[in-house]
């Protein structure tokens, strides 16, 4: 079973942290920062390591939102996603695999239309921006 984790940041303009990813004769897809698990580090290691190479910003872990396991391109998954707060840092590419092809921060408009490599993301990811934006209405007023 392939374990890794996920690192889910939102800037405060509400918008995603994303990166674009594929081998070079594959088609590039989008998705969170995400990588796989190391035998030495934790899930939460892992998840700011990958956050680190595939986009270049330094974050804090804020709390774990959930675990996904299934299948994925034939592949039993088991993948941590935390909320990751980004703590410094700046947008370049560090990935030694070569896959990450871009860095975006995409907003919710965006993300319903854009090819995911995990389609099954989406509706958790747009209703995480959706009660963001919501909380944040709420703290204003």
């Amino acid at each position: 079973m392939w374990k890794g984790a996920a690192a889910v940041c939102v800037n405060e303009l509400g918008q995603l942290l994303m990166v674009k990813q594929g081998k070079p004769d594959e088609q590039k897809l989008w998705s969170v920062p995400s990588g796989g698990k190391e035998e030495h580090e934790s899930f939460e290691q892992c998840c700011l390591r990958e956050l680190f190479e595939e986009t270049g910003y330094k974050g804090k872990i804020v709390r774990k939102l959930f675990e996904k396991k299934g299948h994925s391109f034939g592949i039993a998954v088991h993948v941590h996603y935390f909320e990751v707060e980004i703590t410094g840092g700046k947008p370049t590419i560090l990935d030694p695999d070569e896959l990450i092809h871009d860095i975006r921060w995409i907003s919710p408009e965006e993300l319903s239309e854009l090819p995911l490599s995990f389609p099954e993301d989406r509706e958790f990811l747009m209703k995480f921006l959706s009660d963001r934006g919501a909380n944040r209405i709420s703290q204003i007023r």
